[in-house]
């Protein structure tokens, strides 16, 4: 069904590699951290976050080689939050191979996370081709990006605390997932449409149309992090639940669950010890409660909204990927 969606964030992802690999190259000394820093880089990922960067600059009339280290810094960014959040969750593997600090140990991954929050703003002012982009256009990309980056701190921090709450509300667990992953989709589509030379009014609009896709995509991961196997996940299914991460589906179970379904969650949930099979029980106590399907609905009702705001572009090959894309965020996690 996304075939050709998927043949075209691959071809992305190549240039973006490549300009990943000119602004943080493996073989620069010290090796340790040049190594470490490219670990997660080089195990995968779909590069999704750099794609809606360079899509929505081109819906916009800007090229995709004025806007390629806009895209690179956006996943160097993400990779930057992915190595950190795996220190503080304690997360042996990601994308299927085992985590910088379980590799490194917990030192080097800090300073390679650090190495590539900084390699982010050097991404954009040194390798952004002299002239192409104003320096008022770069500024508002940097701010951007800073900005983002708080939202994200403030998220995870929102995250881990929730982790020690017996239980939170559904507006509390919004904010969370808005923070610490939307933010990052709504500053890809600002920063494309930025360096495209949008309008303030159309990067308002690319700006909600990341927000809610971002937000949505984030519950869909949460379901697929509960229904997909261990080898499409990259890491133990359940492991959000010994964790403790109190994702939409886990708030709206304890709100809906009855005493022996609420008690089979809290077994597992901040326990990681639970046994596998004490994880499938809560699992299956949470789609029992609904919540499952609550919260797929939820994500569908936001992609749809989603999508309403780039209603205002022109029916552009780069508008139909970012639509198709939206579309994609939820039928994964599906």
């Amino acid at each position: 069904m996304f075939e050709e969606l998927m043949s075209e964030i691959t071809e992305k992802m190549v240039l973006v590699d490549e300009m990943i690999g000119k602004i943080v190259p493996v073989e620069k000394e010290p090796r340790i951290l040049y190594e470490a820093s490219n670990h997660i880089i080089k195990a995968g990922g779909k590069r999704v976050r750099p794609f809606i960067v360079i899509e929505s600059c081109e819906m916009c009339g800007g090229s995709e080689s004025t806007v390629l280290p806009t895209a690179a810094a956006v996943e160097l960014l993400h990779t930057f939050t992915l190595i950190h959040d795996d220190v503080m969750d304690r997360s042996a593997t990601r994308r299927g191979v085992r985590t910088v600090h379980e590799v490194w140990g917990i030192p080097i991954a800090i300073a390679a996370g650090d190495c590539l929050f900084a390699k982010v703003y050097e991404a954009i002012v040194k390798h952004t081709r002299p002239g192409a982009v104003s320096s008022d256009r770069l500024l508002q990309v940097i701010d951007v990006l800073t900005s983002a980056t708080i939202e994200i701190c403030e998220g995870q921090a929102l995250d881990l605390s929730y982790e020690l709450q017996r239980s939170i509300g559904e507006s509390e667990c919004l904010t969370m997932i808005e923070k610490k992953t939307a933010a990052l989709f709504e500053a890809a589509m600002r920063s494309g449409g930025i360096i495209g030379g949008a309008s303030p009014s159309e990067i308002e609009k690319m700006g909600s149309f990341g927000f809610k896709s971002g937000t949505a995509f984030q519950i869909a991961d949460d379901i697929l992090g509960l229904t997909a196997s261990e080898d499409t996940l990259g890491k133990p299914v359940g492991d959000d639940l010994r964790e403790g991460k109190k994702t939409l589906i886990v708030v709206h179970a304890l709100q809906k669950a009855k005493e022996n379904q609420r008690k089979t969650i809290l077994n597992v949930l901040g326990r990681m010890e639970a046994s596998d099979e004490q994880v499938r029980n809560a699992i299956d106590a949470l789609i029992d409660t609904g919540s499952i399907e609550y919260s797929r609905s939820r994500a569908e009702e936001l992609i749809s909204l989603a999508k309403r705001e780039l209603d205002l572009f022109p029916d552009t090959r780069a508008r139909r990927a970012l639509l198709e894309l939206a579309d994609f965020f939820i039928a994964r996690g599906f």
